[in-house]
């Protein structure tokens, strides 16, 4: 893989309790809704399951996601293609975390940052 080896872990106050948190982090019908203008590949279940394995994109760049870990308060995806590495999240009442590690030609602070504002922005809109 080319690019740099980045990581980044940022944590940010939500507006919700544990459990909104992880169904917009586990539904992906909300998925879709906060992610826009990412797109899914076909045949994405509703719920992510550990051992699924999914796609996303953005433009040309595309990035493979395995659910490695699922619980009720984490979940770990084991990332490739776009980027080579792993993003976990975890998440309890009022507040969600994101740790990403990786090697890509992206900026991937700037997507992770991005990325949880909208995961903010979409659970303020659910309140």
């Amino acid at each position: 893989m080319l690019g740099r080896f980045q990581r980044s872990c940022l944590r940010l106050e939500v507006p919700a309790p544990g459990a909104a948190v992880g169904q917009a982090l586990t539904r992906a019908s909300q998925l879709r809704q906060w992610l826009a203008p990412q797109y899914f590949g076909l045949g994405l279940p509703e719920r992510l399951t550990q051992g699924l394995t999914f796609t996303t994109g953005l433009g040309l760049l595309t990035i493979e996601h395995r659910v490695d870990y699922l619980s009720d308060n984490a979940l770990r995806l084991l990332l490739s293609r776009g980027v080579d590495g792993f993003q976990e999240w975890s998440w309890g009442d009022g507040w969600a975390q994101s740790r990403l590690e990786g090697i890509s030609l992206l900026p991937l602070n700037l997507a992770q940052t991005a990325c949880l504002w909208r995961l903010r922005q979409f659970l303020e809109s659910e309140r």
